[in-house]
């Protein structure tokens, strides 16, 4: 009977004006589905109506609503699930609401986690919210810099700005910038002259004092967003002994703190091993909740100080997730040392990744002895798997990429 004439005793005209559809219902099922429907048919303020207007809801998400209530059927996609769980939410229908939340939770990334802040706020989806701060934290100047960033709105902007765990430079804060002329060019409700206007009280929020001297000068200094006197009390500021008064927060923020998975108990060197000549180092992993892998720790040279370049890799089923390239110094201790990639990178709970590394350097040097298959690190459990990419030696039970840096 979903969406089915027979019998239909009541019609729905669901969208705006000039994108309406007109929709069939049959009031005892909807009412046995939704105690809004119930109420609207058969409660004491009941409207015995043939047609409801429903405006506000588009009409591809008011047929995945149905479709659920008729069928029990639950048919989301990327384009249209916020629009459904605004309908869930509307006639309560909270199976629905939360199988959106859900979908939601797995797309989400910093390409749409603003947007989804915004409009977990608005949806009061306490926990939505808390893994789009999650995604936002540890991939801040991907998320600032996204496209879905110019489209929150201000309270989430100045919210995102107050935030002191923001894992990025005070720098690309100023891509608030962005969303400032996307108000500007659309009008944003208001009569606006230039981006300072539009971004109101939110610029206090960007902590210009934190920022390098040079970045400061080669970035806000030059954009016009900051007044004459604001530019040179600044400068100032960073270089004067009487410091003048800032409207900005002064204080760096605090960031995000990286933890390391150590997956083995301890260490030693040979004198025939460890060698590298170009071959990969390679280990799977897996983990119970969403990370952010920023980078590896490596052991170093077993022969005093050396300095290594390295390659490393980050990959699911074959596919390249984050790659570089970097150099570091080691001083000849059994200590690891951090190569990071350019931007932490998201990993998936409850698949299997492949972490790879390629050393150029001294070509002797310490290795890992008595690795674990299971590794708890807080709340987060990583589960290690030989890889067979690896051709140099290394393994579950011993060899190289000895931590994995990452953010939960």
């Amino acid at each position: 009977m979903f969406n089915n004439e027979q019998m239909a005793d009541v019609h729905f005209v669901v969208g705006p004006p000039g994108g309406t559809q007109r929709v069939p219902g049959h009031k005892y099922v909807l009412a046995v589905g939704s105690s809004v429907f119930h109420a609207m048919f058969y409660g004491e303020l009941a409207e015995d109506k043939d047609e409801i207007r429903i405006p506000d809801v588009e009409p591809p998400s008011f047929l995945a609503m149905l479709k659920y209530i008729y069928c029990d059927e639950i048919d989301l996609c990327a384009d249209t699930v916020l629009a459904t769980l605004y309908a869930a939410k509307k006639y309560i229908v909270p199976h629905l609401a939360r199988a959106c939340v859900a979908f939601l939770e797995t797309s989400l990334s910093a390409r749409n986690a603003c947007v989804l802040l915004s409009q977990s706020c608005l949806f009061e989806e306490p926990e939505l919210t808390q893994r789009c701060w999650e995604v936002i934290d540890a991939q801040a100047e991907l998320a600032l810099r996204s496209d879905g960033f110019c489209d929150i709105d201000a309270p989430t902007l100045e919210s995102i700005l107050r935030r002191e765990t923001l894992n990025a430079k005070e720098t690309a804060r100023v891509d608030g910038l962005r969303w400032a002329a996307r108000v500007r060019r659309s009008g944003g409700g208001r009569n606006t002259d230039n981006k300072r206007e539009a971004l109101g009280k939110a610029l206090y929020l960007i902590r210009v004092p934190a920022m390098p001297l040079d970045e400061f000068a080669n970035g806000p200094a030059q954009s016009g967003l900051l007044t004459l006197a604001e530019t040179n009390d600044v400068f100032l500021w960073h270089t004067a002994a009487r410091k003048p008064a800032l409207r900005f927060v002064r204080e760096p923020r605090a960031g995000l703190a990286p933890q390391r998975c150590h997956r083995f108990q301890s260490c030693a060197y040979r004198s025939n091993q460890w060698r590298y000549r170009g071959r990969c180092d390679s280990i799977q992993f897996a983990v119970d909740r969403r990370v952010f892998v920023a980078g590896f720790g490596l052991y170093g040279s077993s022969c005093g100080s050396a300095e290594y370049s390295a390659r490393i890799e980050l990959k699911r089923q074959g596919a390249t997730l984050g790659v570089s390239v970097a150099k570091y110094f080691s001083d000849g201790s059994s200590n690891t040392f951090p190569v990071w990639f350019e931007h932490p990178v998201q990993i998936e709970p409850d698949t299997f990744h492949t972490a790879s590394v390629v050393l150029d350097g001294n070509e002797l040097s310490y290795f890992g002895q008595e690795g674990m298959t299971e590794v708890q690190c807080g709340k987060v459990t990583f589960q290690f798997q030989c890889s067979s990419d690896s051709t140099n030696g290394t393994g579950v039970q011993g060899g190289q990429i000895p931590e994995l840096i990452f953010y939960a």
